[in-house]
């Protein structure tokens, strides 16, 4: 009889102990992008002690699928990441912790190899403006350049911006300072022929977080859990410069010109407050 009861509770706990099955959009059928974020969020999840596990969906789904995925609660991805706006975050539920720490709106610019010294001479936004700038359609980038009397390009398609900019359909494709040099190296390998700007960096206050469905509340919880004891115990932040800090140091930002750009989505509860939860690029020299 003990030994019953005991299989008997272990079947009933089972389950409770294994956690949930969470899908997330894969961004691309290609290579990801982002397997830093990916990193971050399991270690989060092994950290709240939910014990959730975590699997890519089948297909890449943009993210304006993805979005309505979780704003309609269907269950085809529990969760996403993307960058904030005010309309996310009265849809969905924001985990107010920036994944890359505030350095997604520090833009350095992919452009065709042979114009990699174009932007030498750029020193206002206004040296901008006769330029094209290329970007995904349903990319919340798209919507804060164009508010900055800014030319933009516009694709549905990932892969296809960086063939379009090799083909000129586009000048300059900014890129998070976190991912420009990976992006290069790929595209290079696939015989494209562009380049990192070694001139300028666009920048504008914003944040990329892990977003639930309103319903599911129980779940952003675990993962701000999760979050909140990798800030703690430091292996956020070791996370994040293992993968990144070589990277920052390459891009050198205080040497660059930098173009501050208005951003009017930004939502007003974004946690600038919080110091520890920002990069904050050395001042220029």
């Amino acid at each position: 009889m003990p030994r019953l009861l005991a299989l008997l509770a272990l079947l009933c706990c089972g389950p409770l102990l294994a956690g949930e099955r969470l899908t997330y959009p894969l961004h691309s059928s290609e290579d990801d992008p982002e397997a830093y974020v990916v990193e971050l969020l399991r270690l989060a999840l092994d950290k709240s002690g939910a014990g959730h596990q975590l699997v890519p969906s089948r297909l890449a789904m943009a993210q304006s699928r993805a979005q309505q995925s979780l704003e309609q609660n269907d269950n085809s991805v529990q969760l996403m990441w993307t960058m904030t706006t005010k309309e996310r975050e009265q849809i969905l539920l924001p985990i107010r912790i920036p994944i890359y720490k505030g350095l997604i709106g520090w833009r350095v610019a992919l452009v065709r190899e042979e114009d990699r010294h174009w932007l030498k001479s750029v020193r206002s936004l206004a040296d901008l403006k006769p330029m094209r700038i290329g970007q995904r359609s349903d990319w919340p980038d798209t919507a804060i350049l164009r508010s900055n009397g800014l030319q933009v390009v516009t694709s549905q398609s990932y892969p296809s911006l960086f063939r379009m900019l090799d083909a000129g359909r586009f000048d300059l494709f900014p890129r998070e300072v976190v991912v420009a040099w990976d992006e290069q190296a790929r595209a290079n390998q696939q015989g494209l022929q562009l380049a990192v700007d070694e001139h300028v960096v666009l920048h504008y206050p914003t944040a990329f977080y892990f977003f639930t469905s309103r319903a599911r509340a129980d779940l952003a919880a675990d993962i701000e859990r999760g979050l909140e004891r990798m800030i703690a115990d430091g292996s956020f932040e070791q996370l994040f410069d293992s993968h990144h800090g070589a990277t920052i140091r390459k891009a050198q930002l205080d040497k660059r010109q930098v173009i501050e750009l208005h951003n009017p989505d930004l939502p007003e509860l974004t946690p600038f407050a919080r110091e520890e939860l920002w990069y904050q690029p050395a001042a220029p020299q």
